[in-house]
């Protein structure tokens, strides 16, 4: 099974925290369902061409996490995730996007109004289409 994992190589953030947040958001967003059947370590190291031991890690952390099941002989599979839980996701992540445009955008001293303008243009750009 292909996962839609994106590695880069010239980050900053080690390669298992990239796999683990970008497998979390593919459970929490719903494009994982519950119970769906996860590659073997083995199969996933290969596909990510990284080393078994950095997908154990990420299934492990993600297990502790509570969104992964392993059973032991038949593999991992991914668990049920709560529609709160989802809900909370979701906000975050577009909150942590926002925050980081707000961020950018007082380095380079633009203002409120020029922010929620050019937030307003873009939300318009995007529903034209």
């Amino acid at each position: 099974m292909f996962m839609p994992i994106n590695i880069n190589e010239n980050s900053s953030e080690p390669l298992y925290a990239q796999i683990t947040t970008q497998l979390r958001a593919l459970i929490l967003s719903g494009y994982l369902d519950e119970g769906m059947l996860l590659p073997s370590i083995r199969e996933f190291a290969h596909q990510l061409r990284c080393s078994v031991i950095t997908v154990r890690r990420v299934y492990q952390d993600l297990e502790a996490e509570g969104l992964l099941r392993t059973k032991q002989g038949t593999g991992t599979f991914v668990a049920p995730v709560g529609a709160g839980e989802r809900e909370r996701y979701r906000k975050q992540a577009v909150e942590d996007a926002l925050l980081e445009a707000v961020e950018a955008a007082m380095r380079l001293e633009m203002s409120a109004a020029e922010l929620a303008h050019m937030l307003e243009d873009l939300i318009r750009q995007k529903q034209m289409k």
